[in-house]
């Protein structure tokens, strides 16, 4: 029944503030990150983005959260 969304899982974790380096997430971390996910999600689909770039855009705001996660964890 989960198919396929394995991405958005792993998005709403890492938005959430769980760290891919490590350590601890809240549950409300991960209920906000799924809220995020599930919002950009639905405004894809408004605006007729194509399935196969929903994922594209996905994927690049995941890259940019562990980016992000990792250079604040640097300092």
């Amino acid at each position: 029944a989960g198919y396929g969304y394995e991405l958005d899982a792993i998005s709403a974790c890492i938005l959430g503030g769980t760290s891919p380096l490590g350590g601890v997430g809240t549950i409300f971390g991960a209920m906000v990150g799924s809220l995020i996910m599930a919002s950009l999600t639905n405004g894809l689909q408004i605006m007729n983005f194509p399935a196969a770039w929903q994922y594209v855009v996905k994927g690049i705001i995941l890259v940019l959260a562990v980016y992000a996660d990792v250079q604040l964890k640097k300092k």
